[in-house]
């Protein structure tokens, strides 16, 4: 096991047993809600998790050790210290190891220490991907780079609805990312249910998409497989209106020079201010649905 890696003992008697784990990420909890609803939803999604049959494993760097699960306290700690925590990427893990510093971990880094620690499935809320305007700002996440070299299932409501959807799935076929939908023969974005952009592959159960990914992983090929589950029905909102408040928040971002990692959060929480909090709801209700799914996975991965 890596030197700088601690596993949770709940997580590291799942594993050793062969018992079906999920990994979370952190950012959800640090960036992109406020306390306490942050903190409410992580241990709501952890016992989601446990209620469909496996064990959650909240991915964070804390005191410039990995961390593959969390306990509460320090769950509590990342919602009440919020922004204060760095946004990990990549690019940042080994600086703040060097330096015994706390980051929230993104996708893509959720995905490195959980592949570190031997977990398969990771359920999230949105990816990122191609942000609008990338022509001229080469603004693109790593989340896509990391999905094209590193061999975990990312389970995830699609791409962000404030990203180029097009251009996003443009970069992962180039990266050769099967994109599979959940029950949808096109991409989902996010808040609503669809993009207008078709999907890679269709998978109907649990059961196919644990068989599809044991499959890219007995044929040796190194990426990841991204699983793109739509928001629940009830909990979608209007495409108009979300659309509306997307480009008023990404006019703003501009107006006021946000850029790089500070995008996406400024974009979620203003889009959020704009819909009156409604967005926050249904951000809740796709991670745990994407939770549920990830869960069930896991378990017919085991079997």
């Amino acid at each position: 096991m890596n030197k700088y890696l601690d596993l949770a003992p709940e997580v590291a008697e799942a594993l050793e047993n062969g018992r079906p784990v999920v990994a979370l990420e952190s950012t959800i909890i640090s960036h992109g809600m406020p306390y306490p609803k942050n903190v409410e939803t992580a241990m709501l999604v952890e016992k989601t998790i446990r209620d469909n049959g496996a064990v959650p494993a909240t991915i964070a760097v804390i005191g410039g050790r990995l961390k593959a699960g969390l306990s509460r306290e320090e769950i509590e700690y990342l919602g009440k210290a919020g922004r204060a925590v760095a946004k990990a990427s990549r690019r940042d893990l080994a600086a703040l190891v060097a330096a015994g510093k706390d980051g929230a971990t993104t996708v893509t880094t959720t995905m490195i220490i959980a592949h570190m620690a031997g977990i398969d499935i990771f359920a999230t809320g949105g990816i990122g991907g191609v942000h609008r305007g990338a022509e001229t700002t080469m603004d693109i996440s790593a989340d896509l780079e990391e999905l094209g070299s590193t061999p975990v299932m990312v389970v995830c409501a699609g791409a962000k609805s404030i990203l180029d959807l097009g251009l996003t799935l443009e970069y992962l076929e180039t990266k050769g990312v099967p994109v599979i939908g959940y029950g949808t023969d096109e991409l989902p974005a996010f808040y609503t249910r669809q993009s207008g952009f078709g999907v890679d592959y269709r998978a109907d159960s649990p059961a196919q998409l644990a068989s599809m990914f044991s499959a890219q992983k007995e044929l040796g090929m190194k990426g990841g497989m991204l699983v793109t589950n739509p928001i629940p029905e009830e909990y979608a909102m209007d495409k108009a209106v979300i659309d509306a408040a997307i480009e008023q928040a990404l006019r703003e971002s501009v107006e006021q020079g946000v850029h790089g990692k500070e995008t996406t959060p400024f974009l979620l929480a203003r889009v959020v201010e704009l819909t009156g909090g409604s967005s926050l709801e249904s951000n809740i209700q796709l991670v745990l649905n994407n939770a549920t799914l990830a869960a069930k996975t896991a378990v017919e991965l085991c079997k």
